[in-house]
């Protein structure tokens, strides 16, 4: 191999290894998600589970816990495009971190925190780290309170069946047929709510699990380009 050929593979080198890393599209994994969520429910509807959850629900508990999660859902979307957003932001300002100013991004406004020093030097890190991870705790309340309306629907529904039980006086086997389905209504309400939202749970804490990752990674890369920052201003 001649020398120039030689240079010109290390040149290639060098110049890959500092490439910026490539932001991953987190929107865009959420669309595939919500697209799979979408085929998903268009199958049940066209088997007629929709139409049984409600008819057979009469609290309406299943019909909240469907309409909290799909409110969590689209905020998740709107989430995970505000996080790509400023991770892209972030790796176009790493190349000019020691001169970042706060209109380029989260984590441009920490690393001009870090540069303009203060009294509280862990300020800045405390001001990025509630950008991108404080709204995660609310939307992880918001899912929990799936779970908490399911174990409610499952209370309600037992307590429909303990007044039928309470309510009967003697039994007739003419009356059975209908004092079956009284008993298994409030059965079925305890079930099926329960089931909806420990499915809406699992599937909303899949979203927010993601997006608390990704939001990891930005604070983790922001950190990794401050402490050359850091470095550099230090007082003696």
């Amino acid at each position: 191999m001649s020398i120039a050929s030689l240079s010109q593979t290390r040149l290639k080198r060098a110049t890959r290894g500092n490439q910026a890393p490539m932001v991953e599209p987190i929107w865009f994994e959420w669309l595939t998600l919500v697209g799979m969520l979408a085929f998903a429910s268009w199958l049940l509807g066209s088997r007629g589970v929709w139409a049984l959850l409600v008819t057979s629900d009469p609290t309406g508990i299943t019909v909240v816990i469907i309409l909290v999660f799909l409110g969590g859902t689209l905020w998740c979307g709107a989430r995970a495009l505000e996080l790509m957003r400023q991770r892209t932001a972030l790796e176009a300002a790493a190349a000019h971190a020691q001169r970042a100013t706060v209109d380029d991004g989260w984590a441009a406004a920490y690393w001009y925190g870090l540069r303009q020093g203060g009294a509280d030097a862990d300020a800045p890190l405390d001001i990025l780290f509630s950008k991108v991870h404080g709204p995660h705790s609310t939307a992880w309340w918001v899912n929990a309170i799936q779970l908490k309306l399911g174990l409610l629907g499952k209370v309600i529904g037992f307590s429909i069946l303990a007044l039928n039980i309470g309510q009967m006086q003697n039994f007739d086997p003419a009356q059975s047929q209908e004092l079956l389905k009284s008993l298994t209504s409030g059965l079925g309400v305890a079930l099926l709510t329960t089931m909806v939202g420990l499915v809406g749970n699992i599937l909303l804490g899949l979203e927010l699990t993601r997006l608390d990752r990704f939001a990891d990674e930005i604070i983790e890369r922001a950190q990794e380009i401050g402490l050359t920052i850091k470095s550099t201003y230090a007082t003696p």
